[in-house]
């Protein structure tokens, strides 16, 4: 699918196709919008034809390359619901800038799906097809292709769908235009563009502030004033001395009575009062 269709409205429309048609006979249809079996191609009036290249095949008795007429027509919306379709696009402001600006909106089904009707191909009963070929099943390898080629097409023109269903890209932004969204938004396109100011340089330019000549450079780069370094009161931390606990009381190279921690915690008592006054 994805080769053929780039964009959500394409996909969905060969999803209406694969959903009732069999994969051997998309597997042709895709053969031939790949192949260069389509020679001609449009869609007029709301429907798409094609004038498709057929196959040699002499057991059958085909010696020369027959061209098939094909077409697909899409059963096209009336125009009472199409007037109710665009007063629900009408109220949602989203649907009205996106089609005035060429985009249609993922959501843009829920307009249509108010009044029971549905924009791309839902199932068999949507389409009606013909093809010259002497293949009785419908849709034909042929039609399947031609199938694929509008998909491709829809992805540079999602209006077309549009017209097919009996509605022209024109003349649904004749209507959007008239709703009190579409005025607001063509009043604001409309809008005369402001002239550029002409300016002299497009970057800031560093402006030059005299020095008064009795700074200093001393002054200049350190200031009137000199601030003390404030220093901030040391707090003491409690060390846990598992190195020295770890050896005992009396540990194998201590050879005196009292204990070799009691010791230690006494020498580092005195050498932490004796220079208090360093920390």
């Amino acid at each position: 699918m994805g080769e053929f269709s780039r964009t959500w409205w394409g996909q969905k429309f060969i999803s209406a196709i694969e959903s009732f048609t069999d994969s051997a006979r998309l597997g042709r249809g895709r053969s031939y919008a790949r192949g260069g079996k389509i020679l001609e191609f449009a869609v007029n009036k709301g429907k798409i034809e094609g004038t498709i290249r057929g196959s040699v095949n002499p057991y059958f008795g085909v010696y020369k390359e027959p061209r098939y007429h094909t077409v697909i027509e899409i059963k096209a919306i009336p125009t009472k619901d199409w007037s109710k379709i665009i007063q629900s696009m009408a109220n949602n402001a989203s649907f009205v800038s996106k089609l005035l600006l060429n985009e249609v909106p993922e959501n843009i089904e829920s307009s249509f799906t108010a009044v029971n009707k549905n924009l791309l191909p839902h199932s068999s009963k949507d389409f009606h097809t013909s093809c010259s070929c002497p293949d009785w099943s419908n849709p034909c390898k042929h039609i399947a292709g031609l199938c694929y080629r509008f998909a491709a097409e829809l992805d540079e023109d999602p209006f077309l769908i549009f017209e097919l269903r009996g509605l022209s890209k024109e003349k649904l932004h004749q209507e959007l235009a008239k709703t009190p969204l579409g005025k607001a938004l063509i009043a604001g396109l409309n809008t005369s563009e402001l002239a550029p100011d002409p300016v002299e340089s497009y970057y800031t330019k560093p402006q030059q502030i005299p020095i008064s000549s009795s700074t200093s450079l001393k002054e200049f780069w350190q200031g009137k004033t000199l601030n003390k370094p404030q220093f901030t009161e040391t707090i003491e931390s409690n060390i846990s001395g598992i190195l020295v606990k770890k050896q005992g009381d009396f540990p194998p190279f201590w050879h005196k009575d009292i204990s070799f921690i009691e010791t230690m915690e006494e020498l580092y008592q005195r050498v932490k009062v004796k220079n208090k006054d360093l920390l």
